[in-house]
């Protein structure tokens, strides 16, 4: 595997373990979620750079597209956290951070083993 797409891989890695580490004390609530200005900053930041990564990454190497799920709705993310900033909705945020995270944990885990 080519040495830049491992080291966006484990970036991507990287945030997503950050964000786990933000609800380690206490489960996950939406609610609190909501209502915590510096979490979403947070959550929403590292969103942004796994989708800059992923988009390096296809844009190296088109197979990807196979290999992560979702490959261009994680790019569409980026960009609509970066430019349409004022259209996020804290409901859609939480249900990737429920519904798609853990995939895509799985995923980059599987890719970077497999080096």
């Amino acid at each position: 595997m080519d040495e830049r797409i491992l080291k966006w891989l484990f970036d991507i890695k990287i945030c997503i373990d950050e964000i786990d580490s933000f609800f380690k004390e206490e489960e996950k609530d939406f609610f609190k979620y909501r209502n915590n200005l510096m979490l979403k900053r947070a959550v929403e930041r590292n969103l942004e750079i796994i989708g800059e990564a992923v988009n390096r990454i296809i844009t190296r190497d088109n197979s990807f597209t196979e290999k992560i799920s979702n490959a261009k709705a994680i790019i569409g993310l980026r960009n609509q956290v970066i430019h349409a900033y004022d259209n996020i909705s804290d409901e859609n945020i939480w249900s990737i951070l429920i519904n798609h995270l853990p995939k895509l944990k799985f995923e980059v885990d599987r890719l970077i083993q497999e080096n």
